[in-house]
């Protein structure tokens, strides 16, 4: 069974920095795209960054510059680096990877900037940025 394991999350003061990691447990093939997604309190659920199979990452622009997703060797384990956090960062953060072949090259950032492409998905980690 496959699962995606988060952590990385808490209490960090603005200005801070913070850096979540999701692993893909019981993995036996090859995800096309694993990305981040943030909910916010009261609101729905958003795209932070995208990392696909080819290597090709895709930063929202709320956080272009302060925000970097990254992967282990294995493809099986991405990363948030998340510096300069304000307030308005605060949220769950959920990790999610994708098998659809369009999320492979990210020839199309829009495709996978949607939840609905998304086959599987972390339980979601807190992030609080207190001001």
């Amino acid at each position: 069974q496959v699962q995606l394991v988060e952590s990385g999350g808490g209490l960090v003061q603005a200005g801070g920095s913070v850096r979540l990691s999701c692993a893909a447990v019981g993995v036996t093939f090859s995800w096309n795209a694993m990305g981040w997604f943030r909910q916010a309190p009261g609101k729905g659920r958003d795209i932070v960054a995208v990392i696909a199979w080819s290597g090709s990452t895709y930063h929202a622009d709320a956080v272009k510059g302060r925000f970097t997703i990254s992967r282990g060797a294995t493809r099986n384990t991405v990363y948030l680096e998340m510096n300069r956090l304000k307030a308005e960062d605060t949220g769950v953060y959920y990790c999610a990877a994708t098998t659809a072949a369009a999320a492979r090259y990210l020839s199309d950032p829009s495709y996978t900037r949607t939840d609905s492409v998304y086959d599987y998905w972390g339980q979601g980690t807190q992030v609080t940025v207190s001001s």
